[in-house]
């Protein structure tokens, strides 16, 4: 009986693709469709758990894969922790969280049954003991929706219409656990339109209480924010959903709490964002407000853990997706670098997993060529760093992902004058929907260099700017283009060094 050759094809055509991320976490191949939104992060026993959201392809529902990594860059696989097989008719985006006993807890949007009549849906809870490769799903759900993602309410002798979709982790203070959910259904359907009810518009997010993760009652509205013009808070057409919850630390490793709590979400519309406030009596009330997206949705879906030594770490989907991937190249999906945030100088830090430095090799210290093009080993998978004197020019960065004759690159800089990180990939290649330029606000402190650390790893760009801001964001560049150049006055370089980064996903 002759073999078959389909893994070893599949693996082969893999890793001929030059789209393909060699060092980011890419979903596996053959299964992943739709919403590829990472969930469920937690931290057990010395192994990092992360989920992931995809379409099974034979019935066309949505469930969450499993993957354990000791490092942050190599994972495993294991058994999927929520499927449709429950009696589910999707199980959608949601949270972890770890009692004292080493009991985890899944939350998550159970979608309607459509097998089910009058079945609408609500928010569901899994649980597992170690190792967490067998979950079973709660009898009695969290909370019972009246439409989907919707459950209305009588509170005050007044109908009140609550969200009830993507819950966040759980958390506990005490004795009693807290959960919120989003609101996307609610502002859809009662806070768009002519004369929607401003009750119902902008962000904001639910919160339930519970004493022993059962019973779950409604204690109000978690947050209140109105749009002040100024800072960029969200606008009254932006949603909350995929919340995360976590307490911020005074340092990117074994730090102390700072009484600070990060609340992590998207907006449908304009992608992932965060609040960093306080936390007093059961309502939160933010004081800082940043995106982690600005011209689009590319940076999408956030998840985050705390691990055993003090580190808020943050995934997240990074989309712009080519058309029909799947199809064409046999994967869809991939994760931005895990990144660590933390609370320091009033300012919300950020930073790639210290991990991520052991995938370094061929250190070399760059020299600028008179034509400006910088001599990078392996251009298309690398780590460059770079420091710049901001005070010498008014533009300056690099270069990546350069074709031989000019016409394609992705330009990262930082523009002194106005003060935005840029991020232009508006000639990285002919794939993706997204391309342009994208822009974070960024400032330089009075006689501080600019200090860029930047990841090319194929079809993804990342740069972290002075651990305090950082844009993460798809290209797909020609087989030939790895080149690397300058933008701006060499005489404002200080220094220039880069690494060829080892490969993590098997192929």
């Amino acid at each position: 009986m002759e073999k078959s050759n389909v893994v070893r094809e599949t693996r082969e055509k893999l890793m001929k693709d030059p789209y393909r991320p060699a060092y980011h976490f890419v979903l596996p191949e053959d299964i992943v469709l739709g919403p590829a939104d990472p969930n469920g992060a937690f931290f057990a026993d010395g192994l990092y758990h992360l989920m992931y959201l995809y379409r099974n392809v034979g019935t066309d529902r949505h469930q969450w894969g499993h993957m354990v990594s000791h490092d942050l860059l190599h994972w495993w696989h294991r058994p999927d922790c929520l499927s449709y097989t429950n009696g589910d008719g999707s199980s959608f985006s949601g949270g972890a969280f770890v009692d004292e006993d080493k009991t985890a807890y899944l939350s998550y949007w159970k979608l309607p049954n459509p097998e089910i009549p009058g079945d609408f849906g609500g928010i569901a809870i899994s649980y597992a003991k170690p190792p967490y490769d067998s979950w079973k799903q709660m009898k009695q759900l969290a909370d019972v929706s009246t439409v989907q993602g919707i459950r209305d309410a009588m509170i005050d002798g007044k109908v009140i219409h609550l969200g009830s979709a993507d819950p966040s982790n759980i958390w506990k203070i005490g004795d009693k656990y807290y959960m919120q959910y989003g609101n996307k259904p609610v502002l859809d359907e009662y806070g768009t339109g002519e004369h929607a009810d401003p009750f119902y518009q902008g962000g904001w997010t639910e919160l339930y209480r519970s004493e022993d993760l059962k019973n779950w009652e409604f204690v109000h509205r978690f947050y209140d924010v109105e749009p002040n013009g100024v800072d960029d808070w969200p606008d009254h057409t932006e949603d909350d959903m995929c919340p995360s919850f976590l307490p911020l630390y005074d340092a990117e490793t074994n730090g102390n709490l700072t009484g600070k709590w990060l609340q992590l979400f998207i907006a449908h519309n304009k992608g992932c964002q965060y609040f960093v406030g306080t936390l007093k009596e059961e309502k939160f009330y933010p004081e800082v407000h940043g995106r982690m997206s600005w011209r689009d949705i590319t940076y999408f879906a956030p998840e985050a853990l705390i691990d055993d030594k003090n580190r808020h770490i943050v995934w997240a989907w990074l989309k712009d997706n080519p058309e029909d991937d799947l199809e064409r190249f046999g994967w869809s999906g991939v994760y931005a670098l895990p990144r660590t945030v933390w609370w320091e100088d009033e300012v919300l830090h950020m930073a790639p997993a210290k991990e991520v430095d052991s995938l370094q090799y061929n250190h070399q210290e760059l020299e600028i060529r008179p034509d400006g093009t910088i001599p990078v080993k392996n251009g298309t998978r690398c780590r460059i760093k770079g420091v710049w004197d901001g005070t010498k020019a008014d533009k300056v960065g690099i270069r990546v992902g350069a074709s031989k004759d000019g016409t394609e690159y992705t330009e990262i800089y930082l523009d002194v004058q106005r003060n935005k990180l840029v991020v232009d990939t508006t000639n990285s290649g002919i794939e993706g929907k997204n391309k342009g330029v994208e822009e974070a606000p960024f400032t330089l402190h009075a006689g501080e260099n600019l200090e860029l650390d930047i990841f090319v790893d194929r079809s993804v760009v990342e740069v972290f700017a002075n651990r305090r801001q950082a844009v993460s964001r798809r290209i797909f560049p020609s087989k030939d283009a790895g080149g690397v150049w300058l933008i701006g006055d060499a005489d404002a370089v200080c220094s220039l060094d880069s690494w060829e980064m080892a490969a993590t996903n098997p192929y």
